[in-house]
Protein backbone atom coordinates (compact mmCIF):
# COMPACT_ATOMS: atom_id res chain seq x y z
CA UNK A 1 0.00 0.00 0.00
CA UNK A 2 1.26 3.48 -0.81
CA UNK A 3 0.72 6.16 0.38
CA UNK A 4 -0.91 7.86 -3.13
CA UNK A 5 -3.64 5.41 -2.71
CA UNK A 6 -5.68 7.16 0.44
CA UNK A 7 -6.10 10.19 -2.07
CA UNK A 8 -9.44 11.95 -2.78
CA UNK A 9 -10.81 15.30 -3.19
CA UNK A 10 -13.49 16.67 -0.41
CA UNK A 11 -16.22 19.34 -2.00
CA UNK A 12 -15.99 21.96 0.28
CA UNK A 13 -19.51 22.27 1.82
CA UNK A 14 -18.46 18.65 3.35
CA UNK A 15 -16.35 19.81 6.01
CA UNK A 16 -17.81 20.11 8.98
CA UNK A 17 -17.85 22.93 10.80
CA UNK A 18 -20.24 22.37 13.29
CA UNK A 19 -21.63 18.87 14.69
CA UNK A 20 -24.81 17.67 14.16
CA UNK A 21 -27.66 19.40 16.36
CA UNK A 22 -28.46 16.64 18.52
CA UNK A 23 -24.94 14.14 18.99
CA UNK A 24 -27.03 11.28 18.43
CA UNK A 25 -28.79 12.22 15.25
CA UNK A 26 -25.84 12.82 12.74
CA UNK A 27 -25.98 10.28 10.22
CA UNK A 28 -24.34 7.03 10.29
CA UNK A 29 -23.40 4.63 7.30
CA UNK A 30 -22.79 1.01 7.65
CA UNK A 31 -20.73 -1.11 5.87
CA UNK A 32 -21.32 -4.97 6.21
CA UNK A 33 -17.80 -6.40 5.33
CA UNK A 34 -19.43 -10.04 4.12
CA UNK A 35 -21.69 -8.74 1.58
CA UNK A 36 -20.04 -5.67 1.21
CA UNK A 37 -23.42 -3.82 0.90
CA UNK A 38 -23.88 0.12 2.35
CA UNK A 39 -26.73 1.13 4.22
CA UNK A 40 -27.70 4.61 5.13
CA UNK A 41 -28.78 5.22 8.66
CA UNK A 42 -28.93 7.33 11.98
CA UNK A 43 -26.27 6.89 14.28
CA UNK A 44 -28.95 6.32 16.69
CA UNK A 45 -29.88 3.29 14.79
CA UNK A 46 -26.32 1.28 15.85
CA UNK A 47 -28.40 0.02 19.06
CA UNK A 48 -30.36 -2.09 16.42
CA UNK A 49 -26.66 -3.20 15.42
CA UNK A 50 -26.11 -5.32 18.32
CA UNK A 51 -27.09 -8.22 20.87
CA UNK A 52 -26.80 -8.81 24.58
CA UNK A 53 -23.74 -9.60 25.63
CA UNK A 54 -21.61 -8.00 22.97
CA UNK A 55 -19.07 -5.49 24.31
CA UNK A 56 -18.76 -1.98 22.80
CA UNK A 57 -15.25 -0.33 23.85
CA UNK A 58 -14.53 3.54 24.80
CA UNK A 59 -11.86 5.62 24.92
CA UNK A 60 -12.39 7.77 28.23
CA UNK A 61 -9.80 10.58 27.55
CA UNK A 62 -10.94 14.26 28.12
CA UNK A 63 -9.29 16.93 25.93
CA UNK A 64 -8.01 19.87 27.76
CA UNK A 65 -7.38 23.45 26.47
CA UNK A 66 -4.37 22.88 24.46
CA UNK A 67 -4.26 26.04 22.62
CA UNK A 68 -2.55 29.01 24.20
CA UNK A 69 -2.22 32.70 22.88
CA UNK A 70 0.77 34.55 23.68
CA UNK A 71 3.07 37.48 23.04
CA UNK A 72 6.81 37.54 22.42
CA UNK A 73 8.97 39.43 24.85
CA UNK A 74 10.08 42.95 22.84
CA UNK A 75 8.42 42.90 19.63
CA UNK A 76 5.00 41.82 21.07
CA UNK A 77 4.73 38.98 18.03
CA UNK A 78 1.69 36.93 17.95
CA UNK A 79 2.70 33.33 18.95
CA UNK A 80 0.22 30.14 19.07
CA UNK A 81 1.64 27.70 21.67
CA UNK A 82 -0.35 24.09 21.40
CA UNK A 83 0.23 22.10 24.36
CA UNK A 84 1.24 18.59 23.63
CA UNK A 85 2.37 16.56 26.91
CA UNK A 86 3.78 17.45 30.45
CA UNK A 87 7.19 16.47 30.49
CA UNK A 88 8.23 17.54 34.19
CA UNK A 89 5.28 18.18 36.20
CA UNK A 90 7.54 19.75 39.41
CA UNK A 91 9.89 22.34 36.73
CA UNK A 92 6.23 22.97 34.55
CA UNK A 93 8.03 21.77 31.71
CA UNK A 94 6.05 20.79 28.11
CA UNK A 95 6.35 19.73 25.29
CA UNK A 96 4.74 21.88 22.56
CA UNK A 97 4.31 23.10 18.96
CA UNK A 98 4.52 27.07 18.51
CA UNK A 99 2.98 28.79 15.36
CA UNK A 100 4.69 30.75 13.30
CA UNK A 101 7.88 28.58 14.33
CA UNK A 102 10.70 30.57 12.69
CA UNK A 103 10.21 33.13 15.23
CA UNK A 104 11.05 30.95 17.75
CA UNK A 105 14.57 30.74 19.46
CA UNK A 106 15.30 29.22 22.81
CA UNK A 107 15.85 32.21 25.33
CA UNK A 108 13.11 33.85 24.13
CA UNK A 109 10.10 34.61 26.69
CA UNK A 110 6.56 34.21 25.58
CA UNK A 111 3.90 36.02 27.85
CA UNK A 112 0.17 34.73 27.98
CA UNK A 113 -2.83 36.62 29.31
CA UNK A 114 -4.01 40.30 29.75
CA UNK A 115 -2.14 40.68 32.56
CA UNK A 116 1.24 38.63 31.24
CA UNK A 117 -0.65 36.34 34.61
CA UNK A 118 2.00 33.69 33.00
CA UNK A 119 5.78 33.73 31.26
CA UNK A 120 7.11 30.65 29.79
CA UNK A 121 10.79 30.25 28.76
CA UNK A 122 12.16 28.21 25.27
CA UNK A 123 14.44 25.79 26.69
CA UNK A 124 15.32 23.52 23.72
CA UNK A 125 14.35 22.92 20.06
CA UNK A 126 12.90 19.42 19.90
CA UNK A 127 11.74 19.43 16.12
CA UNK A 128 11.41 21.84 13.53
CA UNK A 129 8.06 22.64 14.98
CA UNK A 130 8.13 21.44 18.48
CA UNK A 131 9.69 23.48 21.41
CA UNK A 132 10.36 22.09 25.05
CA UNK A 133 8.65 25.27 27.29
CA UNK A 134 9.43 26.00 30.84
CA UNK A 135 6.55 27.74 32.43
CA UNK A 136 7.62 30.50 35.16
CA UNK A 137 5.06 30.11 38.02
CA UNK A 138 5.23 30.97 41.20
CA UNK A 139 2.32 29.15 42.81
CA UNK A 140 0.95 25.50 43.23
CA UNK A 141 1.29 22.99 40.61
CA UNK A 142 -2.76 23.37 41.29
CA UNK A 143 -2.89 27.07 40.50
CA UNK A 144 -0.66 26.86 37.56
CA UNK A 145 -2.89 24.09 36.17
CA UNK A 146 -6.04 25.82 36.82
CA UNK A 147 -4.05 29.15 35.00
CA UNK A 148 -3.81 26.94 31.57
CA UNK A 149 -6.99 25.92 31.65
CA UNK A 150 -8.35 29.72 31.96
CA UNK A 151 -5.70 30.98 29.39
CA UNK A 152 -6.38 27.93 26.83
CA UNK A 153 -8.81 27.53 24.78
CA UNK A 154 -10.08 24.17 22.71
CA UNK A 155 -7.77 22.72 20.84
CA UNK A 156 -9.99 22.36 17.44
CA UNK A 157 -8.05 21.41 14.74
CA UNK A 158 -7.17 23.60 12.12
CA UNK A 159 -9.51 23.27 9.23
CA UNK A 160 -11.88 23.81 11.27
CA UNK A 161 -11.20 27.24 10.41
CA UNK A 162 -13.77 29.00 12.35
CA UNK A 163 -13.27 31.31 16.07
CA UNK A 164 -13.73 28.85 18.92
CA UNK A 165 -17.32 29.23 20.25
CA UNK A 166 -19.07 28.06 23.80
CA UNK A 167 -20.81 24.96 21.87
CA UNK A 168 -17.20 23.82 21.20
CA UNK A 169 -16.30 23.33 24.86
CA UNK A 170 -19.24 20.92 25.10
CA UNK A 171 -19.43 19.31 22.07
CA UNK A 172 -15.73 18.46 21.51
CA UNK A 173 -15.63 16.43 24.40
CA UNK A 174 -17.24 12.87 24.55
CA UNK A 175 -19.85 12.61 27.40
CA UNK A 176 -18.24 9.84 29.08
CA UNK A 177 -14.93 11.96 29.20
CA UNK A 178 -13.04 11.20 32.40
CA UNK A 179 -9.15 11.36 32.00
CA UNK A 180 -7.60 14.33 31.11
CA UNK A 181 -4.45 14.23 28.61
CA UNK A 182 -5.62 14.50 24.86
CA UNK A 183 -4.89 17.19 23.15
CA UNK A 184 -7.93 16.16 20.10
CA UNK A 185 -10.90 14.46 20.60
CA UNK A 186 -11.85 10.27 19.90
CA UNK A 187 -14.27 12.00 17.49
CA UNK A 188 -16.30 8.49 17.19
CA UNK A 189 -17.33 8.95 20.55
CA UNK A 190 -18.57 12.39 19.87
CA UNK A 191 -21.91 10.91 18.60
CA UNK A 192 -22.97 9.01 21.89
CA UNK A 193 -25.97 10.86 24.05
CA UNK A 194 -26.66 9.66 27.35
CA UNK A 195 -30.15 8.58 25.95
CA UNK A 196 -28.24 5.95 23.20
CA UNK A 197 -25.92 4.90 26.31
CA UNK A 198 -29.05 4.39 27.76
CA UNK A 199 -30.66 2.14 25.54
CA UNK A 200 -27.47 0.02 24.53
CA UNK A 201 -27.33 -1.06 28.66
CA UNK A 202 -31.15 -1.89 28.51
CA UNK A 203 -30.38 -4.03 25.57
CA UNK A 204 -27.69 -6.04 27.50
CA UNK A 205 -24.48 -4.51 25.31
CA UNK A 206 -21.62 -4.39 28.25
CA UNK A 207 -19.61 -1.00 27.21
CA UNK A 208 -16.14 -0.78 28.36
CA UNK A 209 -13.66 1.91 28.64
CA UNK A 210 -9.83 2.13 27.66
CA UNK A 211 -7.77 5.34 27.65
CA UNK A 212 -5.91 6.65 24.86
CA UNK A 213 -4.42 10.45 25.38
CA UNK A 214 -4.94 11.68 21.55
CA UNK A 215 -1.49 13.68 20.76
CA UNK A 216 -0.60 15.24 17.39
CA UNK A 217 0.81 11.92 16.30
CA UNK A 218 -2.81 10.76 15.04
CA UNK A 219 -2.68 13.90 12.91
CA UNK A 220 0.54 13.79 11.85
CA UNK A 221 1.31 13.81 7.91
CA UNK A 222 2.52 10.83 6.34
CA UNK A 223 5.00 11.94 4.18
CA UNK A 224 6.62 8.93 2.68
CA UNK A 225 5.20 7.19 0.01
CA UNK A 226 5.91 3.76 1.60
CA UNK A 227 3.61 3.49 3.96
CA UNK A 228 6.24 1.12 6.23
CA UNK A 229 9.03 3.95 6.87
CA UNK A 230 6.26 6.36 8.46
CA UNK A 231 7.14 6.22 11.79
CA UNK A 232 4.50 7.28 14.50
CA UNK A 233 4.32 9.87 17.70
CA UNK A 234 3.80 7.62 20.98
CA UNK A 235 0.74 7.90 23.05
CA UNK A 236 -0.34 7.13 26.55
CA UNK A 237 -2.39 3.97 26.60
CA UNK A 238 -3.84 1.89 29.66
CA UNK A 239 -6.11 -0.93 29.42
CA UNK A 240 -7.18 -1.86 32.95
CA UNK A 241 -8.30 -5.38 34.04
CA UNK A 242 -11.76 -5.48 33.90
CA UNK A 243 -12.14 -4.44 30.41
CA UNK A 244 -9.95 -6.86 28.91
CA UNK A 245 -12.14 -9.62 30.99
CA UNK A 246 -15.38 -8.38 29.51
CA UNK A 247 -13.96 -8.13 26.16
CA UNK A 248 -11.76 -11.95 26.27
CA UNK A 249 -15.26 -13.09 27.57
CA UNK A 250 -16.76 -11.90 24.46
CA UNK A 251 -13.70 -13.34 22.25
CA UNK A 252 -14.25 -16.76 23.92
CA UNK A 253 -18.67 -16.79 23.33
CA UNK A 254 -18.09 -15.20 19.93
CA UNK A 255 -20.16 -11.86 21.32
CA UNK A 256 -18.99 -9.06 18.93
CA UNK A 257 -16.47 -6.48 20.41
CA UNK A 258 -16.76 -3.14 18.43
CA UNK A 259 -14.01 -0.60 19.34
CA UNK A 260 -15.47 2.29 19.44
CA UNK A 261 -13.10 4.81 17.20
CA UNK A 262 -9.66 4.08 15.68
CA UNK A 263 -7.90 5.26 18.88
CA UNK A 264 -9.41 2.31 21.10
CA UNK A 265 -8.54 0.07 17.73
CA UNK A 266 -5.05 1.03 18.00
CA UNK A 267 -5.09 0.35 21.82
CA UNK A 268 -6.80 -2.63 21.42
CA UNK A 269 -4.12 -4.16 19.04
CA UNK A 270 -1.33 -2.77 20.90
CA UNK A 271 -1.84 -5.51 23.68
CA UNK A 272 -2.11 -8.75 22.01
CA UNK A 273 -1.32 -12.07 23.47
CA UNK A 274 -0.37 -15.12 21.48
CA UNK A 275 -3.64 -16.31 21.11
CA UNK A 276 -5.65 -13.42 20.38
CA UNK A 277 -6.85 -12.12 23.49
CA UNK A 278 -6.19 -9.10 25.33
CA UNK A 279 -3.92 -7.92 27.99
CA UNK A 280 -3.66 -5.53 30.91
CA UNK A 281 -1.19 -2.56 29.71
CA UNK A 282 -0.59 0.95 30.78
CA UNK A 283 2.72 2.46 29.06
CA UNK A 284 2.71 3.99 25.42
CA UNK A 285 2.17 3.04 21.82
CA UNK A 286 3.32 3.81 18.61
CA UNK A 287 1.39 1.42 16.55
CA UNK A 288 0.90 2.32 12.91
CA UNK A 289 -2.07 -0.24 11.28
CA UNK A 290 -2.15 0.05 7.64
CA UNK A 291 -3.54 -2.72 4.97
CA UNK A 292 -2.70 -5.70 5.16
CA UNK A 293 -3.04 -6.17 8.80
CA UNK A 294 -4.90 -8.82 10.80
CA UNK A 295 -7.29 -7.74 13.78
CA UNK A 296 -7.02 -9.54 16.71
CA UNK A 297 -9.41 -8.45 19.15
CA UNK A 298 -12.71 -6.05 17.59
CA UNK A 299 -14.75 -7.13 14.76
CA UNK A 300 -16.85 -4.37 14.34
CA UNK A 301 -15.79 -0.15 15.08
CA UNK A 302 -17.60 2.92 14.61
CA UNK A 303 -15.08 6.23 12.92
CA UNK A 304 -15.39 9.12 11.38
CA UNK A 305 -14.97 9.96 7.59
CA UNK A 306 -11.09 10.76 7.86
CA UNK A 307 -9.25 13.24 6.23
CA UNK A 308 -7.42 12.03 2.48
CA UNK A 309 -3.67 10.73 3.22
CA UNK A 310 -4.43 10.43 7.47
CA UNK A 311 -3.14 7.05 9.32
CA UNK A 312 -6.66 7.30 10.37
CA UNK A 313 -7.99 6.21 6.74
CA UNK A 314 -5.45 3.89 6.89
CA UNK A 315 -6.41 1.64 9.43
CA UNK A 316 -9.60 1.91 8.62
CA UNK A 317 -9.05 0.70 5.14
CA UNK A 318 -7.15 -2.04 6.39
CA UNK A 319 -10.22 -2.95 8.83
CA UNK A 320 -13.00 -2.50 6.19
CA UNK A 321 -10.85 -3.31 3.15
CA UNK A 322 -9.52 -0.97 0.87
CA UNK A 323 -11.87 -0.86 -2.02
CA UNK A 324 -14.46 -1.03 -0.37
CA UNK A 325 -13.73 1.54 1.94
CA UNK A 326 -13.26 3.74 -1.19
CA UNK A 327 -16.56 2.94 -2.45
CA UNK A 328 -18.11 3.96 0.92
CA UNK A 329 -16.11 7.41 0.50
CA UNK A 330 -17.18 8.13 -2.71
CA UNK A 331 -21.09 6.86 -1.93
CA UNK A 332 -20.44 9.25 0.58
CA UNK A 333 -19.86 12.57 -1.07
CA UNK A 334 -22.13 11.48 -3.74
CA UNK A 335 -24.79 11.27 -0.52
CA UNK A 336 -23.47 14.59 0.46
CA UNK A 337 -22.24 13.25 4.34
CA UNK A 338 -20.42 15.67 6.70
CA UNK A 339 -16.73 14.91 6.76
CA UNK A 340 -14.21 15.26 9.78
CA UNK A 341 -14.00 15.64 13.57
CA UNK A 342 -17.81 16.94 13.68
CA UNK A 343 -18.95 15.08 10.78
CA UNK A 344 -21.13 11.99 10.47
CA UNK A 345 -19.95 8.25 11.16
CA UNK A 346 -19.67 5.09 10.01
CA UNK A 347 -20.11 1.53 11.45
CA UNK A 348 -18.35 -1.21 10.30
CA UNK A 349 -19.15 -4.48 10.37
Amino acid sequence: MKLSHFKFELPEGLLAKYPSEQRDEARLMVLDRKTEKIEHKLFKDLVNYFDEDDVMVFNNTKVFPARLYGNKEKTGARIEVFLLRELNAESRLWDVLVDPARKIRIGNKLFFGDNDDLVAEVIDNTTSRGRTLRFLYDGSYEAFRKKLKELGETPLPKYIDRDVEPIDDERYQTIYAKHEGAVAAPTAGLHFSKHLLKRLEIKGVKLEEITLHVGLGTFQPVEVEDLSKHKMDSEEITIPENAAKVINNAIDNKKRVCAIGTTVMRTLESSVSADHHLKTFSGWTNKFIFPPYDFSIADAMVTNFHTPKSTLMMMTAAFAGHDFLKEAYAEAIKEKYNFYSYGDAMLII
